[in-house]
């Protein structure tokens, strides 16, 4: 197994951490499994390994591996932790399977062959919600502030989170009284049904099913995603194939076309309009979640497209679309919108669940 590892502290002392976790953010394209170390109400990452989902065989093999790393390097022996997957997690919370990977995830088996104490195991948007509790929203490296409301923050309200990557995934975040954080509620939201407003729409709607040989409703993940913005650019360079310039000629012989649509954006009217209609759906997904969950105490979007992209969020076209809707229009005015920028936050969000749940073991 091929995998690469990262040590985010320099100077490791074992001595200030009460107690080490484990967490995971087990994800379509990419793994990575972190070792954290539990300071007061907050964790630190000290280690983490990277993988390619595609090549993973044996998920029990590759937590192993950061087990002995752990033991070997810094002298930490592991007993709990938390698997975030992004995949179902079934109602015993014992098993998972990814949607996007071959890969499945029983926990009773995982701590068998690991010699575990304890695994937790959730939904990777949970993780991502729990890791929003970790976030300082002053700092310019952990978010992109697109409108702030500090009445509404402060008020302890709703939040939601909504991130686009491998697919779109959801959750709504409550907060906990007695624990003084905010609890995720795990979501498959990303697999809603998607709504067409005009010919064009459907037009792509129906090329996107033929596309995928899909015979029901199409939802929204396949459109927030990477693979929707690559669908998004191959139906409108199928509408207008004479369209050509020397950046659709790179992109269509591209086997990862949606990097490069992303590069072009502001340099070709292809890209720049995939985008265009990207961000206009992205921000209708947005303004129907957060009138779903009355998220008064923000919006917080996840995922690498969005903060590789973070500027299309600060648009006219988002912020027109977001607060488009009858009646309600200046209550979305007022939603506080941040973009995570931190890319190991469902891992600190693992950590952190793992942290509250095995406290004192």
């Amino acid at each position: 197994m091929n995998f690469t590892v990262k040590e985010h502290i320099k100077n490791f002392d074992k001595k200030i951490y009460s107690s080490f976790v484990f967490g995971t953010d087990l994800g379509g394209t990419n793994t990575k499994i972190t070792v954290a170390g539990v300071k007061k109400n907050n964790v630190e990452l000290i280690f983490s390994l990277f993988f390619k989902s595609s090549e993973i065989t044996s998920f029990s093999y590759d937590l192993l591996e950061c087990m002995n790393i752990a033991k070997a390097k810094f002298d930490i022996d592991l007993l709990t932790g938390c698997i975030s997957a992004a995949g179902i997690v079934s109602e015993d919370k014992k098993n998972v399977s990814l949607t996007n990977q071959k890969i499945k995830i029983n926990i009773d088996e995982l701590i068998k062959k690991t010699g575990l104490k304890s695994v937790l195991l959730i939904n990777d948007f949970e993780a991502v919600g729990y890791g929003i509790n970790l976030l300082n929203l002053q700092n310019e490296k952990e978010v992109y502030t697109v409108r702030n409301n500090l009445n509404n923050i402060a008020s302890k309200k709703t939040r939601a989170v909504i991130g686009a990557g491998t697919g779109l995934g959801k959750s709504i975040l409550v907060f906990d009284e007695e624990n003084n954080f905010y609890n995720p509620i795990s979501s498959e939201g990303g697999h809603s049904d998607f709504p067409i407003y005009s010919n064009f729409e459907r037009d792509l709607a129906n090329y996107i099913k033929n596309k995928r040989s899909i015979i029901e409703p199409l939802t929204y993940d396949e459109l927030l995603s990477g693979h929707g913005i690559e669908l998004i650019y191959q139906f409108l360079r199928e509408k207008n194939p004479n369209n050509i310039t020397k950046y659709t000629k790179e992109i269509d012989i591209s086997k990862d076309k949606t990097p490069l649509i992303a590069q072009y954006k502001n340099l070709d009217e292809t890209c720049k309009k995939v985008f265009y209609i990207f961000t206009i759906f992205y921000a209708r997904c947005a303004k129907n979640f957060v009138l779903d969950s009355l998220a008064m105490s923000g919006l917080f979007i996840a995922g690498g497209i969005a903060a590789k992209n973070k500027e299309i969020f600060n648009s006219k076209e988002f912020l027109d679309e977001f607060e488009n809707v009858y009646q309600y229009s200046n209550f979305l005015k007022k939603i506080p919108i941040f973009i995570i920028l931190d890319e190991n936050i469902g891992l600190k969000g693992a950590c952190f669940a793992a942290m509250n749940k095995f406290r004192g073991m």
